[in-house]
């Protein structure tokens, strides 16, 4: 360009980054050429030469003891080393399953500074309100596993969990030919959180309206029970008297293939998600029938992916990555 021009690299420098001590004369030379030509700033090469740092918060779960919040943090694991180089680096803010954590926790995150968020919106109303609050701060946020829409502005990667339910109804009534009892049964780590989860409602909501939309099938009836899923003896033989099919709208489905298999139940479908390690051991014994896949060690992934493209190499990038939705059987396990 400097070539172009004819003048120094240097004038061309001071005429990109607005730096002054140029004539008029060649701020409309090198303006002509740059729009002629096209020019685009290496935001990447600028952070390098003037070390810049970049720091993203990660805001989840507690994941001790729970197979499916490990996933997510291994994918923004492996994020984090491919691009420190290139100076961003990832703090953990996690909470405990329950509300009073989420707010102390949200309550810190609230007070500190970071470049960008990656965030989990485990529990609905709380949730709402602490992205509002963040907001406020004009920094970037991504969410993983599920959506919030009415927050406008902000990020998501991870399944459609409306579309996930819709797909788990029509995997109970594939092959039906009566009147069928469904049991919906949602397993949660606590009694607060299982009416508040917006994953669980999204699911449950696409769940029923496969059967309200779909014309020509039998007559489906449908039961909801909710469960704590650390105490022991919740469930009974009785819950799946005249049962054909349950769907689980998580990934606690071992816990109820468990039951089945050590109690001799049969006759009975099974709809769920994730591939943890037990679920993946029922799916293999024939007890679990479908497991529905959002990969959460991917959303974690593509969550500082997508917060690094937006910092630090400053590029327009689809707000919406929606994940595939995966149905796994023994056969392709």
């Amino acid at each position: 360009m400097a070539q172009i021009a004819n003048v120094s690299v240097g004038t061309v420098d001071r005429i990109i980054h607005n730096r002054g001590q140029v004539t008029e004369e060649n701020i409309e030379r090198v303006n002509a050429i740059i729009k002629e030509y096209g020019y685009k700033k290496n935001i990447f090469a600028s952070n390098l030469a003037y070390n810049k740092k970049f720091k993203f918060a990660v805001f989840l779960p507690k994941n001790e003891n729970i197979e499916y919040w490990q996933a997510p943090i291994i994918g923004i694991s492996k994020a984090a080393v491919e691009l420190a180089n290139f100076g961003v680096s990832v703090d953990y803010f996690f909470f405990d399953y329950n509300i009073t954590s989420f707010k102390k926790t949200a309550n810190k995150v609230l007070k500190l500074d970071y470049d960008g968020l990656l965030f989990a919106p485990i529990f609905y109303e709380e949730s709402v309100s602490f992205l509002n609050e963040y907001k406020k701060n004009d920094t970037p946020i991504v969410m993983i596993d599920s959506n919030i829409p009415e927050i406008e502005g902000v990020a998501y990667i991870g399944q459609d969990s409306y579309q996930s339910g819709y797909l788990g109804g029509k995997l109970i009534s594939y092959g039906i030919k009566n009147d069928s009892n469904v049991l919906i049964l949602i397993i949660n780590q606590n009694v607060e959180s299982t009416s508040r989860t917006n994953v669980f409602l999204q699911r449950i909501k696409g769940f029923y309206a496969f059967f309200k939309e779909k014309q020509g099938l039998p007559k489906f009836n449908f039961t909801e029970i909710n469960i704590k899923y650390d105490i022991e003896n919740q469930l009974t033989k009785n819950m799946f008297d005249g049962i054909d099919c349950v769907f689980i709208p998580n990934s606690r489905v071992y816990i109820v293939a468990k039951f089945i298999k050590e109690n001799n139940i049969k006759g009975i479908r099974i709809v769920g998600y994730e591939l943890l390690k037990q679920n993946l051991e029922y799916l293999n014994d024939g007890v679990i029938d479908f497991l529905i896949h959002q990969k959460p060690e991917d959303q974690g992934h593509m969550g500082i992916g997508y917060l690094y493209k937006k910092v630090v190499l400053k590029e327009s990038v689809n707000n919406f990555h929606f994940m595939p939705l995966e149905i796994i059987v023994k056969e392709n396990m």
